[in-house]
């Protein structure tokens, strides 16, 4: 079974066992999570549609690790001027794997 999620503002499509990095959430390691926002369910050939969500489905999935993502550099200038200006990101992540997929 595949659902597709909403999960930190975010849509997934996830399936049981499966592992994603997703926005920073602010659980601790090993804290079981449901996500009640299914937009949409895939079972075999067919599939049902939420208007929005679909009703009675959920999604747990388990908090593995905090991450960080690349690091991005973000570099301005402006020639003849003697603008320069770099600028560094790390995104953090959370990394949760799927447990079950409830229809």
């Amino acid at each position: 079974m595949i659902a597709v999620v909403n999960i930190a503002g975010q849509q997934f499509k996830c399936q049981t066992g499966q592992k994603l990095y997703v926005h920073r959430l602010e659980n601790d390691r090993g804290v079981e999570l449901n996500f009640d926002q299914v937009l949409m369910v895939f079972d075999g050939d067919s599939a049902t549609v939420g208007t929005p969500t679909v009703a009675g489905a959920s999604v747990t999935a388990k908090v593995m690790d905090h991450v960080k993502g690349d690091k991005v550099i973000v570099y301005k200038k402006k020639r003849r001027k003697g603008y320069e200006k770099k600028n560094g990101h790390r995104q953090q992540f959370t990394q949760i794997e799927i447990t079950s997929v409830v229809a």
